[in-house]
């Protein structure tokens, strides 16, 4: 291909007619396969070159060699496929870090975990393998209940039977339930009397009414708050970083590999936002990150943040303030206008999930981000959540307080109802959905959860594309792994773990999901003039992928590797296997 573009430029030398001078030599060009831009009115291009860290050309491969020069590194993709870094619009990168040292208890396919024996013998294996003696606590992560074949949470009892002495907590996949065994509940200083927090529960055995070990919501997140300090550290690594930022730079390098030039941290608190201001003072971040602090945990201070707004300093923005205003559909907790299908052990047949929030808390706590022209995203996965959200915006709007400039967002909007959409559209918010729930947990919805009906509308694309509605797609790692590709082979397919088509009429094109991880992305960060989309003028963030998701099979989505990260022209991940 050098050879080509020589000739090129020695027959634009020779033609007087043809004026082949640039002031600008690029520092790469890219070649020699599918250049994806993610804009509409010019989809694909022969070439792209890129100087400083931006983009400087994209169009046709002969124009091309105007911006070639003897330091110019030609790089021919080989029929691999390059488009717009992916961008993680919601995702929890410290709470990834913090589960750094963690038993992993995820489920196929991401995992082994599959039962409550299983769970059992790995918590088991891991004490046996660190030697852990009595009182050292034990943390474990991601265990399912819609996947194991109990279709249960594991019991107090049950993890007594691991250990009587040593404290075990397991923490649900949805982050939003976990479990403790005895020793784990003396640790915590939970009583066998203990009233319900605001916003949370604690189960009970139904025939003895005591603990039965389970956490649900402000009750599970306390409990972890109160764990942070007891859980053992690791000792300081040679380079000198202690372990919480250690586990940081691994939980980075993890987002990266799946080809995310910016990440996340949905629900920024405590321990966390003191790991991000580190992590950037120390010049950790090899990529952009964005982060949203709990309004409520930061409501003392929450003035602080207003400088940060919108500037990336060592790569560390303050993007708006979250909001979680109800639980999980898959951990039964989120708060809906109709009972379960099934409802969870413990609870009648009119079983609805609950707030976290009231209106008039809502109101007052987003009226004050809003009039300060901060925006918000906020967690909502129950009708209800949904409606409480569009009510409470649409009053602030009504008011002159909220406007769609803004782009606030409603983060997983899973339950949502046909009426919502036009709700959504009119008040002037972001739906973004948690796409990939459609594959992970559908079959579970569809039998337990929601019932066939209601299943059958989670996370509605299709219905926010026609409604004209720009939404985005994340996937909330660590509730799963941080993989944009599952949440596109997902809203492209609509296919459930055991092969059921959930809400057909829902799927979008490739095109259409690749867009919501990249150019939609962008604007729901008020970015879309620096990334998502490879034209002028744009960063060169940059992710190459070995197959070209608009051309393979669909249901292959899923199995797309990513070859390489480039951030601002640097290549920060390649593959090597």
């Amino acid at each position: 291909m050098k050879a080509k573009f020589k000739q090129i430029v020695l027959l634009c030398a020779t033609l007087s007619s043809l004026s082949c001078a640039s002031s600008e030599i690029a520092d790469r060009l890219y070649f020699g396969g599918s250049i994806l831009t993610m804009e509409d009115q010019r989809p694909e291009v022969e070439a792209l070159a890129t100087k400083g860290g931006k983009i400087i050309f994209a169009g046709n491969l002969r124009d091309a060699q105007e911006f070639v020069g003897e330091a110019t590194q030609e790089i021919d993709l080989n029929g691999k496929t390059l488009l717009p870094g992916f961008i993680d619009v919601h995702g929890h990168i410290t709470s990834r870090a913090g589960m750094e040292q963690a038993v992993d208890l995820s489920p196929t396919p991401y995992g082994s975990v599959n039962s409550i024996p299983d769970l059992q013998r790995v918590i088991k294996a891991y004490i046996d393998k660190n030697a852990l003696t009595a009182g050292i606590p034990v943390l474990g992560n991601g265990y399912d209940d819609a996947i194991m074949v109990e279709h249960r949470h594991p019991t107090r009892t049950e993890l007594d039977a691991i250990s009587a002495t040593i404290p075990i907590i397991v923490i649900h996949t949805s982050g939003h339930a976990s479990v403790a065994n005895s020793a784990m509940l003396r640790l915590l200083g939970i009583p066998e009397d203990v009233k319900d927090p605001v916003g949370g529960h604690y189960g009970r055995d139904m025939v003895t009414k005591k603990l039965n070990g389970k956490l649900e919501e402000n009750a599970s997140f306390d409990a972890l708050v109160k764990l942070t300090n007891a859980l053992p550290k690791p000792p300081e690594s040679a380079d000198g970083l202690s372990s919480d930022l250690r586990d940081f730079v691994k939980a980075q390098d993890e987002w990266i590999r799946y080809g995310q030039t910016t990440i996340c941290d949905g629900r920024s608190m405590g321990v966390g936002l003191t790991l991000l201001r580190k992590a950037a003072e120390k010049k950790l971040l090899k990529v952009d990150l964005v982060y949203f602090p709990d309004f409520e945990a930061n409501k003392k201070e929450w003035e602080t943040f207003l400088p940060h707004y919108m500037k990336y300093e060592n790569r560390l923005k303050f993007g708006g303030f979250k909001f979680s205003d109800d639980g999980s559909p898959q951990g039964k907790t989120a708060w809906l206008t109709e009972p379960y299908f099934v409802p969870p052990e413990g609870q009648t047949k009119d079983y609805k999930g609950f707030p976290i929030f009231s209106d008039s808390l809502l109101y007052e706590d987003l009226k004050i981000v809003f009039s300060k022209g901060i925006t918000a995203q906020l967690h909502v996965n129950g009708d209800a959540a949904i409606d409480q959200a569009l009510r409470v915006i649409g009053r602030l709007k009504a008011e002159g307080v909220y406007k769609p400039a803004l782009r606030a967002t409603l983060i997983h909007v899973q339950n949502s109802r046909p009426d919502h959409i036009a709700k959504i559209k009119e008040i002037g918010v972001i739906p973004s959905y948690f796409s990939g729930h459609v594959y992970l947990w559908g079959d579970w919805h569809y039998q337990s959860v929601f019932g066939p009906k209601r299943a059958a509308f989670i996370s509605p694309a299709h219905a926010a594309k026609t409604a004209g509605i720009p939404f985005t797609i994340h996937h909330d790692a660590p509730v799963t792994p941080p993989d944009l590709l599952m949440g596109v082979y997902s809203a492209v397919n609509r296919v459930t773990r055991s092969g059921m088509v959930l809400g057909p009429d829902q799927r979008i094109s490739p095109w259409e999901a690749l867009q919501a991880i990249t150019i939609h992305a962008a604007r729901q960060y008020q970015e879309e003039d620096k990334k998502g989309s490879l034209a002028v003028g744009k960063l060169a963030d940059l992710v190459v992928l070995n197959e070209n998701p608009l051309k393979i099979d669909p249901l292959k989505i899923k199995d797309i590797k990513v070859e390489q990260t480039i951030k601002e022209g640097a290549i920060v991940y390649q593959r090597k296997d």
